[in-house]
């Protein structure tokens, strides 16, 4: 569906449709970017001078609407898996290699990005990463093969299956990609997008998003600071502060950041809010005619775009994240009960009965939860549990919680905490609400850091971030560490953790 016809029966407000033309558009003319009422409009309100049928030309799409289950990956895998696997059919003599060539294949392309969404669509930009995954995969398996084997005729045969394996994943892939330029074109497959920022990059976006529909996006709305309101050639669907509202109305799933005239805080309060956060987020870099270096680069007419990877932590990858906690949670309670045994004698013996400090902790998206750890002192009251920021030096640590905080052994019943999905293994520090309240308000990315749930341990402590240290370097590695987060992010910080307590770092 183009989604230019002049009626529809959706529920969508009453706007005006402007009749100047984006610029550099040659002779073809588009009517200018729908404008949006931040707030619902009454049932049956008109518009001034518009009859009752006006609507957002682009506002809602019955065919996006259909669409937003689909994910790059739906597209290609199952054409790869069936490529790989063909050679099956052929002949069963090599099927423990066909099939693990098939995983190992599958597993490189995932992650060198070929699963990837791409907006810029094309069999000729994926051959070199293609070829170099296929090749590699293929070596692995024959290596192993050659090991088993010790047969010149069985590999030989092995690998005349992989090159046909090979040359139908190409033809495949090249099948798969003309499909969805197609589908696209067609509007058969397409998402809903609004553009952040009015600026002269996000003119030319919302132009090429209307011009050319190969790129899958349906160019929706435009918001930015009030600061560009009625100043820009593009008119704005809203504010920045309208967003999260817009996202709902016109049934967004992509963000695209161009040029908005805002600093970074206040852009990213604003992409975290709760429907705004759910939304692919793909940008515009500053420098967008310098050259990409990394992977095969994508691009929406001449400019070069990324897709910003899950700002949330959410989906797969939390899945991902919450699986393995549990799991590292529940081997080290395991393996470390004798340890655990030893700091509550210790424990007791230092300052008689009341083993265990619970202490009230702020977690993830804000909600408090009970901390668990080894008591090292005692404080005076509540108060000075809450608000003391620091006990380091305080005398009254004897010297056995001294060592237990030295080592970070005082933390190791937080380990319950994560079983019971409080905190996560790698996370940002837990903090007291009075603390986060005070630094929330001094420190404009340190709410962020409560995307995701607190942590035993962090980047930010294994980077020498721990006592008193600059809380805007924490909040920056804690921010750092949820945009980038992989489970080899993971693994390192835990490393580096089991280091730290070796060597006594803590405070």
């Amino acid at each position: 569906m183009s989604g230019q016809s002049a009626t529809s029966h959706s529920p969508t407000p009453h706007v005006g449709e402007g009749q100047s033309s984006l610029p550099g558009d040659g002779a073809r003319h588009y009517g200018a970017p729908p404008v949006v009422q931040a707030r619902e409009p009454e049932a049956h309100a008109e518009a001034p001078g518009l009859s009752t049928t006006a609507v957002l030309p682009y506002a809602r799409s019955s065919t996006s609407s259909r669409t937003r289950w689909l994910r790059a990956w739906m597209m290609i895998a199952p054409v790869d898996a069936v490529a790989l696997i063909a050679p099956l059919l052929l002949t069963h003599n090599y099927w423990r290699g066909t099939l693990a060539n098939a995983v190992l294949t599958v597993a490189f392309f995932a992650v060198g990005g070929l699963y990837r969404p791409r907006r810029h669509v094309s069999i000729l930009d994926e051959l070199p990463s293609l070829g170099g995954r296929l090749l590699a995969s293929a070596a692995v398996v024959a290596i192993i093969a050659a090991e088993r084997h010790s047969s010149v005729a069985y590999v030989g045969g092995f690998m005349r299956g992989v090159a046909l394996s090979a040359a139908l994943v190409i033809l495949g892939r090249a099948a798969s990609r003309a499909f969805t330029v197609l589908s696209r074109k067609r509007r058969w497959a397409e998402h809903n997008a609004i553009i952040v920022g009015g600026g002269p990059i996000g003119v030319e976006l919302a132009r090429l998003l209307r011009r050319y529909p190969q790129y899958g996006l349906r160019f929706v709305g435009c918001v930015d600071a009030p600061s560009r309101e009625g100043t820009g050639v593009l008119p704005l669907s809203g504010t920045l502060s309208d967003l999260d509202h817009l996202v709902r109305l016109l049934e967004c799933e992509v963000l695209v950041i161009a040029d908005p005239d805002c600093d970074e805080s206040t852009l990213m309060e604003t992409l975290l809010r709760p429907r705004s956060s759910h939304c692919d987020l793909w940008a515009v870099s500053r420098l967008w005619g310098s050259r990409s270096h990394s992977g095969y680069p994508d691009h929406i007419g001449a400019f070069p775009i990324v897709k910003i990877g899950d700002i949330s932590l959410t989906g797969p990858r939390w899945a991902i994240k919450r699986a393995s906690d549990m799991l590292f949670a529940a081997v080290a309670l395991i393996l470390l009960s004798p340890v655990l045994l030893l700091c509550t004698i210790a424990t007791f013996i230092d300052g008689g009965r009341g083993i265990f400090f619970y202490q009230e902790r702020i977690g993830r998206y804000g909600k408090p939860f009970k901390v668990i750890k080894f008591r090292s002192m005692r404080p005076v009251n509540e108060q000075e549990s809450q608000t003391n920021w620091s006990i380091a030096h305080d005398r009254r640590v004897g010297p056995i919680g001294r060592f237990m905080r030295r080592t970070s052994l005082d933390e190791l019943p937080q380990l319950w905490n994560i079983l019971r999905g409080d905190m996560s293994v790698v996370g940002p520090r837990p903090e007291r609400p009075y603390f986060v309240e005070k630094f929330s308000a001094e420190y404009p990315n340190y709410a962020a850091r409560h995307r995701v749930p607190v942590g035993l341990t962090g980047l930010a402590q294994v980077s020498g971030l721990r006592g008193d240290t600059p809380i805007s370097d924490r909040a920056r590695f804690d921010n750092y560490y949820i945009e980038n987060w992989s489970l080899w992010l993971d693994v390192k910080v835990v490393l580096r953790t089991v280091a730290e307590v070796f060597r006594a770092g803590g405070r």
